[in-house]
């Protein structure tokens, strides 16, 4: 399957300037005196240090990098001005051979400062504001402890009645002697008639007293 070639505007124009720059560069070097490969090599110098500054520029914008920029940037415009119809190339001024003639070096100087210079830091600002890391501290395990197991609380006690509260002990009735007699006769009576003790309730009912009274009775009978 062929894959449609789209062609990027962009892309065309960079070519040509390119092109033009180069052939410029490859001119004034030329009209200074570099003859030959060595008129060559000065394009190919100038675009390789603003490759450099390029690549330093997408990772740090550092004064460094944009003095470099600076100066490839003077270097290309300088030619494409210079070969431009406004100076002689056959007569090129002293100044401009010592420019020329002494590029190499400045060119060399500018990519070992880009290439070996260390990135700036971040800022103080975004040091600060960073979490600091905590520290770990190992520690010994220590025992698993049983829980605790609740004391109950002792039971409320109760009130106590007072003493007043009470009630007295109820003390044998009174028996008059002539009653304690009488159930005397009664009780022989009926011993004799029956063969056994009279209890309390047959001696109630004969004399017709109160239940406490007749037991008072029997009891001292007995």
């Amino acid at each position: 399957m062929s894959r449609s070639i789209r062609i990027d505007a962009v892309l065309i124009q960079a070519v040509i300037a390119g092109a033009l720059s180069f052939a410029h560069l490859h001119d004034l070097a030329e009209a200074a005196g570099q003859t030959g490969w060595k008129a060559w090599a000065y394009p190919v110098s100038v675009d390789l240090l603003l490759v450099a500054v390029w690549r330093r520029l997408r990772t740090e914008r550092s004064k460094l990098a944009w003095f470099w920029f600076l100066v490839a940037l003077v270097a290309s415009l300088g030619a494409n001005i210079a070969t431009a119809g406004l100076l002689d190339l056959d007569h090129v001024p002293a100044w401009l051979r010592i420019l020329v003639a002494g590029w190499p070096a400045l060119a060399f100087l500018g990519g070992t400062l880009l290439a070996h210079t260390p990135t700036d830091p971040a800022p103080a600002s975004d040091r600060e504001s960073a979490p600091r890391p905590v520290p770990v501290v190992d520690r010994p395990e220590q025992p698993e402890q049983p829980p605790e197991i609740p004391t109950p609380e002792p039971a409320p006690a109760l009130p106590q009645a007072p003493a007043s509260a009470v009630p007295p002990k109820t003390s044998a009735p009174a028996v008059p002697p002539a009653l304690v007699d009488h159930a005397r006769k009664l009780a022989t009576e009926h011993r004799t008639r029956t063969g056994t003790d009279i209890d309390t309730a047959t001696l109630r009912a004969r004399l017709g007293v109160p239940e406490d009274l007749a037991g008072a009775i029997v009891a001292q009978l007995a």
